[in-house]
């Protein structure tokens, strides 16, 4: 009779304990799966976009204004857009009515330099240009290929080459240039233009 009782009385100690022993591991599981499905933010996102002034640097040490002019004349700004952390390499767009338009340069007949366009949705050709104090309009060209970075550069009338530079609103500089991806002449095509290359803003 004692050997009955003894053997009911560990039987429901060892129920109870596998009872709280179940419950531990199932409470457990819940808060892994709380921690590993939690939406961490990547620690190169940043809060807010950071928009640099794109700028030609004049040899005497001014910096030009550079915009897109839209067909109807009006006057667009063009920012390098820091979405990261990571500054090396920055996206250069037109900002252009609400849109955020990409800037590319366009593939050459028989021009000497590239041009530096904005490319509207319905692939209109959006110019780029770089305003001096005097009121002089400088066209942006892609001058010089070394490996895959074209060097680009406002153009005075006189012939003069202006470096093109991206400014952060800490006072960073970033030389915003045409970046080459692939070997054959056509990088991409968008909205039916032919696209010779990309442009950025490097850290040099």
């Amino acid at each position: 009779m004692k050997t009955i009782k003894l053997l009911r009385y560990f039987t429901r100690k060892f129920s109870a304990l596998l009872f709280v022993l179940l419950i531990s591991i199932n409470l457990n599981a819940q808060i892994l799966d709380k921690v590993e499905g939690s939406p961490d933010k990547p620690e190169t996102q940043v809060t807010e976009v950071v928009y640099w002034n794109v700028k030609a640097y004049s040899p005497d040490a001014q910096l030009l204004r550079i915009k897109a002019i839209s067909k109807d004349g009006k006057i667009h700004d063009i920012k390098a857009i820091q979405d990261s952390y990571d500054t090396s390499v920055l996206n250069v767009k037109a900002l252009v009515s609400g849109k955020v338009l990409p800037i590319k340069l366009i593939v050459r007949g028989n021009e000497p330099f590239y041009s530096v366009k904005a490319i509207d949705l319905d692939g209109t050709l959006i110019d780029v240009k770089a305003f001096a104090p005097r009121g002089d309009v400088l066209d942006i060209k892609g001058v010089k290929r070394t490996g895959n970075v074209i060097n680009l550069r406002a153009i005075t009338k006189d012939g003069v080459f202006y470096t093109i530079v991206a400014v952060s609103p800490a006072g960073e500089v970033n030389y915003v240039k045409g970046l080459k991806m692939l070997d054959s002449d056509v990088e991409a095509i968008i909205s039916g233009v032919s696209v010779f290359a990309h442009v950025k803003a490097l850290k040099q």
